[in-house]
C-alpha cells in the first residue's frame, strides 16, 4: 500500500497516522512524504507494485490531483490492479468516484473500518 501527499498539502499528521495504523494491522506500507506530484505518486506506485493506493488531501485539490494519478495509472497499465482511496477533506465526491476512486474517508471516519475496507476489496494478485 502506498499512502501519498500530492500537491502543497503540508498537513501529514493524518497520513502518518493511516500508515502506522495499516502497518500495525499487517500491510506493507509505504509514505510518499510531503509535496509529491501525481506523476511521482505513480512512479512510486508503479515501481512498488502496489495494490492500494491511499491519497491524503486537506488542499482542495483532489480534483486536480486524483485524475493525474489515474490517468497515469492508465498509462502503465496498473489502474486496474490498483485499488485507490481517498481520505480528508473533499469535495464533490461523485466526480471521485466517476474516476474510479473505490472510497472515501473523510475527517472522523474510524482507522479499522478503512483497514477492514481496505483488506475487503484491495485486488489480489
Amino acid at each position: 500500500m502506498l499512502v501519498a501527499k500530492v500537491g502543497l498539502d503540508g498537513h501529514d499528521r493524518g497520513a502518518n497516522i493511516i500508515s502506522r495504523k495499516f502497518r500495525d494491522a499487517g500491510f506493507e506500507v509505504v509514505y510518499s512524504g510531503l509535496h509529491r506530484t501525481p506523476e511521482e505518486v505513480v512512479q512510486m506506485a508503479v515501481q512498488e507494485d502496489v495494490n492500494v493506493i491511499g491519497i491524503s488531501i486537506h488542499s482542495g485539490a483532489e480534483h486536480t490531483h486524483v485524475p493525474k494519478v489515474v490517468d497515469g495509472l492508465r498509462e502503465y497499465n496498473a489502474f486496474d490492479d490498483t485499488m485507490i482511496i481517498v481520505g480528508g477533506i473533499v469535495g464533490e465526491e461523485d466526480r471521485l468516484r466517476e474516476l474510479g476512486v473505490e472510497a472515501i474517508f473523510g475527517p472522523g471516519a474510524s482507522l479499522d473500518e478503512i483497514v477492514e475496507f481496505v483488506r475487503e476489496n484491495a485486488p489480489r494478485y
